[in-house]
């Protein structure tokens, strides 16, 4: 996906993700985020935003820092109007939508070959931060419309692009995975026609386009089975062929938590 897409997508799915948190409410409950409310949901997703677009105006090596205050500290250098740690809940949906706001600007403005940290593999920094903050928007759009009990579709596009850079960006980063044995799943998109074919072993994960013999196959739409591996769904809307607990290990076991 070009990069201009994924910034499309990040103001697209950042006014999803604010709609969807004013209708909830900010003490609504949220499902697939254990122990937060939408009020977490959006202090969380506005900091995101502000560390990732700090990263891309502001190229400078992987912080370190010793603690949450001085990681807020350092937000607040960058741009002194958002970096209000917190705002009113009366401020707060529309502190998270200038955050957003901010982050597209930054990437809109950033020389195509900015020098950057990145953690993920990309074509250049400007685009692995492109793509990761409209993915991490996308995810936490469907937890905050769930959490008003009212969940929606993604893009198919946006959808099958989560998929990869979960199963073939974020998946390999690992050196061991917690099973004793070697499985394989497929995963096929019935309306991109893409496929991904993931190896999960003691020794960790990898991923290739390629289809292949797989433990297990998971079949439906892009958007359906983006929730299905990110561990946001029952997973009844997909078909699931083959050894079942191989996915089942996949919900138990994988994960992607900030701190």
């Amino acid at each position: 996906m070009e990069i201009a897409k994924h910034i499309a997508f990040v103001e697209q799915e950042g006014k999803l993700f604010a709609d969807a948190a004013r209708r909830a409410g900010l003490d609504a409950r949220v499902p697939s985020c254990p122990g937060w409310d939408v009020r977490d949901l959006v202090r969380h997703l506005g900091m995101i935003h502000l560390w990732a677009a700090g990263h891309i105006a502001f190229p400078h090596e992987e912080p370190d820092y010793e603690s949450e205050a001085e990681e807020l500290a350092d937000f607040a250098k960058y741009w002194p109007d958002l970096g209000t740690f917190w705002v009113d809940d009366e401020e707060l949906i529309d502190w998270y939508a200038k955050t957003n706001a901010n982050l597209v600007e930054a990437l809109t403005s950033a020389s195509p070959d900015v020098e950057s940290w990145t953690f993920l593999p990309a074509p250049s920094p400007l685009a692995m931060w492109a793509r990761r903050q409209a993915h991490e928007i996308a995810i936490h759009r469907f937890d905050a419309e769930e959490a008003d009990s009212a969940p929606t579709a993604f893009d198919p596009l946006l959808a099958d692009d989560g998929i990869d850079e979960l199963l073939a960006g974020f998946a390999p980063r690992g050196s061991s995975f917690e099973v004793d044995t070697t499985s394989a799943m497929l995963v096929r998109a019935t309306d991109t026609g893409s496929v991904w074919h993931t190896t999960i072993s003691p020794d960790g994960i990898a991923t290739s386009r390629v289809a292949g013999p797989a433990d297990v196959v998971l079949t439906g739409t892009a958007s359906d089975l983006y929730l299905a591996v990110w561990n946001r769904a029952d997973d009844s809307a997909i078909t699931i062929e083959g050894d079942k607990d191989v996915l089942q290990t996949w919900h138990e076991n994988y994960r992607i938590r900030w701190s």
